[in-house]
């Protein structure tokens, strides 16, 4: 789930959610309260009677009682003077949470609770004075609003002619208790199902969203201090979980261009022990053939032209060396100058072979050229470095060439779109666990025999890099003790 639809989520969570808890918990409460006032006062009632109006239960609870003393009033009113009835009455209303009180003239003759009735006794209306009916009774509060009384009155005469008034008094507070309940139980549950909402909404912002970022945070410190090793996991359905795996595609990306620095960095170090050494041995050599010379060793003009032969080869691999490095600076930097134009394929390789076969001869080093193209194919390459990929790979050969009678062999074929060259020695060899290394930079494979041939180790890493900006592919093939071949293509011309 992405990040705006769990946003959606808990916007509902916090609303939805609440309000369905709160109207369930809500129903059951004010349910569980109606049973209970059914219980308590013997009294059939409905929930909404007693949400919306609960007064009207107290006038149904003693209605039944009023009557009879309405009925008593006009048809039999000398029964009010008969103590035994009265007592009977307001037993009976005692049990309803109520009280009579009757007032004969101005005297109060009767009182079922001297308590309560002192409290009202200024308040109850005058004979006649009946005018605030509601709902079969009228409201009378006591105090600051913290007492309230039902009160129904019925005025009647004596049988001696007086005015008399009889009050059925209901204790409005019997029922607060249960209204308070039912108030003190909803905002319990209100506050426990907002609590629980909210603990739900942050559980799951944690789970969803916290965790997620704390997990991040945490792989953010450990990269900080350089523990690169460090790896998350995130869930791509979501813009977090894709920014985890986003950094852990920088982790892993940082851990290898550092794996790399630091490889490339013991690449330079051993390169420039070997170059040293490489550079250090033509130098004594220069540099003790020319003592000869200045010495008079050489006093003859043979023994001359011989220590100056010697300079000169020690010179030209000082140069062959030099010309290696700043072509090792020039690709590393990618500033490389490539002059593409259309290369007849067959007559440039029997030119390169008649150029480089003499001095291979002196070497006891045969180098051939065999074609399977069609005298017209052409290839679209930079004739100049062209020339030097097939130079570091044939002095390559050469170097490693452990034959008395040393054999390279170049193949032209056709493969589609491109020409397939193919250089092929009888030399020593590569081993299987070198031979994917050889095309990196500085790679040797037998370093104690490396160092005795020279070179610097970027030969085929710069002919690598020629042929890929070329468009083509070079891979090698070897069996040690039998040769090596090297394969590299080229793109046709159109």
């Amino acid at each position: 789930m992405d990040l705006k639809r769990r946003l959606l989520a808990a916007f509902l969570i916090i609303t939805i959610l609440p309000v369905m808890l709160i109207t369930t918990v809500g129903g059951v409460i004010i349910e569980l309260q109606r049973e209970s006032v059914q219980e308590a006062y013997d009294l059939e009632t409905n929930t909404m009677d007693l949400i919306s109006n609960p007064m009207r239960i107290f006038n149904r609870l003693t209605r039944g009682a009023y009557n009879e003393l309405k009925v008593c009033a006009i048809e039999t009113p000398e029964k009010f003077e008969d103590t035994e009835y009265i007592e009977r009455l307001n037993n009976e209303l005692r049990g309803k949470y109520s009280f009579l009180v009757m007032r004969k003239g101005d005297e109060y003759i009767y009182e079922g609770s001297e308590d309560e009735f002192e409290r009202i006794r200024d308040k109850l209306p005058d004979f006649g004075d009946y005018s605030t009916e509601q709902d079969g009774g009228m409201y009378i509060s006591v105090g600051q609003g913290e007492d309230a009384y039902l009160v129904k009155q019925q005025d009647f005469y004596f049988s001696g002619g007086e005015e008399g008034s009889i009050f059925v008094v209901t204790e409005v507070n019997i029922l607060v208790p249960q209204l308070r309940a039912a108030a003190t139980q909803g905002i319990v549950s209100f506050v426990l199902i907002i609590f629980l909402s909210a603990m739900t909404l942050v559980l799951w912002l944690y789970q969803s969203i916290l965790k997620p970022l704390n997990t991040l945070k945490r792989a953010v410190r450990e990269v900080r201090s350089g523990n690169l090793d460090y790896s998350i996991q995130g869930d791509p359905e979501d813009e977090i979980g894709q920014l985890c795996e986003d950094f852990e595609e920088m982790r892993i990306h940082l851990k290898e261009l550092i794996e790399v620095r630091m490889q490339y960095e013991k690449d330079m170090r051993d390169m420039l022990s070997n170059i040293s050494h490489d550079l250090k041995t033509p130098l004594t050599a220069i540099k003790g053939y020319s003592e000869g010379l200045l010495d008079g060793v050489a006093d003859s003009p043979e023994k001359q032209e011989k220590y100056i032969r010697i300079i000169y080869t020690k010179a030209n691999d000082m140069s062959a060396l030099v010309d290696e490095l700043s072509m090792y600076a020039k690709l590393d930097r990618n500033t490389i100058s490539y002059e593409f134009e259309n290369i007849n394929v067959r007559g440039y390789f029997e030119d390169c072979v008649d150029e480089i076969s003499l001095d291979l001869e002196m070497k006891n080093i045969e180098l051939t050229c065999q074609s399977e193209l069609e005298p017209s194919v052409c290839v679209v390459a930079d004739a100049e470095q062209i020339k030097r990929v097939i130079n570091n790979v044939v002095n390559n050969a050469v170097k490693y060439m452990d034959k008395e009678k040393g054999q390279i062999q170049i193949r032209l074929k056709e493969l589609g779109n491109f020409v397939q060259i193919e250089i092929e020695d009888n030399g020593a060899g590569i081993s299987e666990k070198d031979l994917p290394n050889i095309f990196e930079r500085f790679y040797r494979a037998d370093t104690s025999r490396n160092s005795k041939k020279g070179g610097s180790g970027l030969g085929l890493a710069i002919a690598k890099k020629i042929i890929t900006e070329h468009g083509g592919e070079i891979w090698a093939t070897s069996t040690e003790g039998k040769g090596t071949t090297i394969y590299f293509t080229l793109r046709k011309a159109a």
